[in-house]
């Protein structure tokens, strides 16, 4: 995963931020050691990040597209209510048991829902919920799509957050590949919505903040 900000720079923003959890170190080094492609986790920087935004926003409901091994789900059910829940959704039927042990060695167990399926089958199932946070970190291609789909179900002031936005650097350079052009796509998209207020924080690999209005 390349860093978008200079490795001096994120090494000084790293210990300048609250401890990783217990739960979470573990959850961190189990996904390097048993996971293909394990900087898909959110990780220590980026993971304090989602607490923070969901610590501020203090949802009842949350929405997670794309669970791998559960560090983001974590990391954003700590900002709940009380009584909140976040509904997280994995396609992969071969994470279930990984994702239950750890939700199980965290005490936010009780607050997670896991479904395991298609995304889009997953939020069609959501007739009436309304989100107060949704984070997109699933496939890219389908990005777009994702958010147009959850948009009608986030409340006013609700937050949507959408990872990977930079592609590596390749949005703002010249690189013609179908995935980085989806990307793109994505980003001007939500640029130009005037339904919802939004900027990218350059945060590892670009992180879409998007506000409905």
């Amino acid at each position: 995963m390349l860093e978008i900000l200079p490795d001096d720079l994120q090494a000084y923003l790293d210990t300048h931020v609250d401890a990783e959890p217990e739960a979470l170190q573990k959850i961190n080094r189990e996904t390097y050691l048993k996971v293909l492609k394990p900087h898909m986790l959110s990780g220590h920087y980026q993971g304090r990040l989602l607490s923070m935004l969901s610590k501020i926003m203090q949802p009842k409901l949350a929405l997670e597209i794309g669970t791998f091994t559960g560090y983001a789900t974590i990391c954003l059910a700590e900002g709940l209510t009380e009584d909140g829940i976040i509904h997280t959704i994995e396609v992969n039927p071969e994470m279930e048991e990984m994702l239950l042990r750890n939700f199980q060695s965290t005490n936010v167990e009780k607050k997670i829902r896991l479904h395991i399926g298609a995304a889009e089958a997953v939020i069609a199932d959501f007739a009436t919920e309304v989100f107060d946070l949704v984070f997109i970190d699933a496939d890219k291609k389908n990005n777009l799509l994702y958010f147009e789909l959850i948009l009608e179900k986030v409340r006013p002031g609700g937050l949507i957050i959408i990872d990977n936005v930079l592609w590596k650097g390749k949005v703002y350079g010249d690189a013609k590949d179908t995935d980085t052009q989806l990307i793109r796509k994505l980003n001007e998209k939500v640029a130009a919505d005037a339904r919802v207020e939004k900027l990218i924080l350059p945060v590892r690999d670009g992180i879409l903040l998007i506000r409905k209005k």
